[in-house]
Parts: C-alpha cells; structure tokens; sequence
C-alpha cells in the first residue's frame, strides 16, 4: 500500500506529541514493506522552535534513532493533488493549516482514487470546537480518533459509523527496560507546561508530594514560563529542559518513579483518553502513580499497572510506597509491561490502521491482519 501521512513535523517533537507515536506507526508500516511518504509543512511551529532552541544538533537523536524515516517538505502554494499522487491512503492531521485539510479534501473529491482520514489527537473538539469546524472535511472518508469519547464528538457532528477510535500507543522497537535497578533514584516528570491547563493539578500531585516523600525530582519539558520556574525552585525541583523523546527510556532508567498528571480537559470533557506518556513509561518499565482520571474505556488496569492516586496526600503515601518496596515495583514493573506488549503497541495500532484502510478500500482484511501480533 502506498500511504501519504500529512503531519506537523515528523522531525521535531518539540512540544507535539503525536510525533512520538507516528515515528513508531511508520516505521512498522514500513517493516511490513508499505511505501510511506511523510509531508510536512515549511517552517512548522514545533521545528521552528527546537531548531531556534538547539540547532541542528537537535535533530541528530532522531536522525540516528529512526534512520529509515525522512519527510518533505510543502508550501502553502505547492498542490495539494500532486502531494498525494498514486497514494492509496492519505491521512491529514489535526495540526495543519485549514486550507491545507481542506485542499486535500478536494483533491479526493475531483477525482482522487485514495481514502481520505482525518487524525485528530487533540482536546481541541471540546475546548475549542470552532477550531475544529474550520476545517473542511467534506471530502474526508473518516476520522481517526484518538479515544472514544472524541469520537463520540465527531458522531454528534454527523459522522456517525465513518469515525474510528485509534489510539495512540509505546513503540517498543525504542520505548523499553533498559538494565539498571540497583542504580535506580528519585522521580521524574516528563511533561510540557502547557496553557496552564493542569498548574493546580501538578502542585497538587507532583511538586508537593514528591517533596513530602522525600523524593528528588527532575523535570523536563518546555514552555515553562518564569513563574512555572520560580515554583519549581521553590520546591526544590531540577529543572531539566527540553528532552529529546528518543532519550526518554535512558531518562526512566535512572528513575525509581514517574508520575501521570493529566490536563483537566482528559479528566473532565474526554476520560478514558491516557495521552502517549503513559504508554510510553509502562513500556520503559518504570513504577507509574497517576492523578486520577476515568479508564472508562478498560484500556488498563488500574492498581494494578500503576497505581492512582485519589489526592495529594494518597500520592504521598504511593510514592513512598513504591520508593521503599522493591517487591511493589517489581509487580508494576511486570504488569505494565504485560498489558502495553499484548495490547497497546504500534504494531497493534498498524494493524488497526490496515483493518480499516481495508475497510474504506472494500476489501477483505488480510488474514494475516488477524493474527495476535507476538
């Protein structure tokens, strides 16, 4: 299959983390011998701040993690038409321009012999729907939703069976244990600050129950305004920057602990949604405790893949719990490991995505495709 994915930046995981799961998703694609073709727009937000922020030695962690992977690059005058010549599947997400989304939607409409998805894997339907009904899907097959209560947006808005759920998921090809137990120190939060969408919640779960468990903690991340570092010194808290995401395996292998602290829009409009950074730390293999959030779509087990925590104090009393007892970790460690490697890897989304370019194509799914992925 011939498959173009529209992206925001496949190169800069600044900030945008959808970038994590499609280098993994493509590069199964690949493996399984698919021709994959990656555009990107010219001066993309996230690249334009990682390179202003790093240089070109910011791309050399995935230049070297993902050597099979490569993008172009298009302008706002280039055709949409001609970006998605000889596909049988094209794919446009969520963070691209409304006249881009839309030109390819009139691509497939005049003429194009392709299927048409939209991936969106934002908040946005809910906490700013006027920024989703700019774009013009008309001529879009379906959505990719990245949860099922997103998609449930999407049904209301009319599109009814042609929305499918599609979660994001730990490329385990990178995402991993790496040894080191007994070196093990300390927590660590990998997050960006964001719209002062969680500040209450991260005071609340992170900042003052690490310190109350005695526990060191790093952070990284970026957009952390002055007064977002004047509290983390405040606290005590190592401010670390931005992280390349291909480091972040070695980063939780020297961590005892990390903490889930949703933004409020996954708690309160889209529960059930978990966000890449859980799938990633289960598959790393590091003790999770997680402010609270609704699973309600089963796709854990909570307790028992990581631990939640029902207010700052039960956070407490979970990170010293985890901090102390070796045995604690251990069954953790263990059952998020099990629960990502039967069920939420890249390869399992691949295989997802071939289902429904199936689907959409009327054609037969593959038997292959119904096979457990090992």
């Amino acid at each position: 299959m011939r498959i173009v994915y529209f992206t925001h930046s496949l190169a800069s995981c600044w900030n945008h983390g959808n970038a994590h799961f499609l280098r993994g998703v493509l590069r199964e694609l690949i493996i399984l011998g698919h021709e994959v073709r990656v555009l990107e727009p010219d001066g993309a937000w996230s690249l334009r701040n990682l390179l202003a922020d790093h240089g070109e030695a910011g791309l050399v962690p995935y230049r070297t993690a993902y050597p099979e992977l490569t993008s172009l690059t298009f302008t706002t005058d280039t055709d949409a038409a001609a970006l998605c010549d000889g596909a049988d599947l094209v794919i446009v997400h969520e963070w691209n321009d409304p006249a881009l989304v839309a030109a390819v939607g009139r691509a497939r409409a005049q003429g194009g012999r392709f299927s048409l998805l939209f991936h969106d894997t934002h908040h946005r339907a809910v906490s700013d729907p006027g920024a989703i009904s700019a774009f013009d899907l008309s001529g879009y097959n379906g959505v990719l939703a990245f949860g099922e209560t997103l998609a449930t947006v999407y049904r209301r808005w009319g599109w009814e069976d042609r929305v499918f759920v599609w979660h994001e998921a730990a490329d385990v090809r990178l995402f991993h244990p790496l040894p080191g137990e007994e070196r093990r120190s300390g927590a660590v939060w990998i997050g960006n600050w964001g719209d002062g969408e969680r500040t209450k919640e991260l005071g609340s779960f992170l900042f003052a129950p690490a310190r109350a468990a005695g526990l060191a903690l790093d952070v990284y991340g970026v957009r952390y305004p002055a007064e977002a570092l004047a509290t983390l010194k405040r606290h005590g808290i190592a401010y670390k920057g931005w992280l390349p995401n291909v480091r972040v395996p070695a980063t939780f292998a020297r961590h005892r602990v990390t903490v889930h602290v949703p933004r409020r829009f996954y708690v309160e409009s889209l529960p059930g949604i978990p966000t890449i950074r859980v799938f990633e730390a289960l598959a790393c293999g590091i003790p999770l405790v997680s402010a609270p959030w609704s699973d309600c779509e089963g796709l854990f087990r909570p307790g028992t893949d990581f631990l939640v925590a029902r207010d700052g104090a039960h956070m407490t009393a979970h990170l010293r719990a985890v901090d102390g007892d070796a045995d604690l970790r251990a069954a953790l460690v263990r059952n998020g490991l099990e629960t990502i490697r039967t069920r939420h890897t890249c390869a399992h989304r691949t295989r997802e995505l071939l289902a429904i370019a199936a689907a959409l194509a009327g054609t037969p799914t593959p038997s292959s495709m119904l096979e457990p992925v090992r």
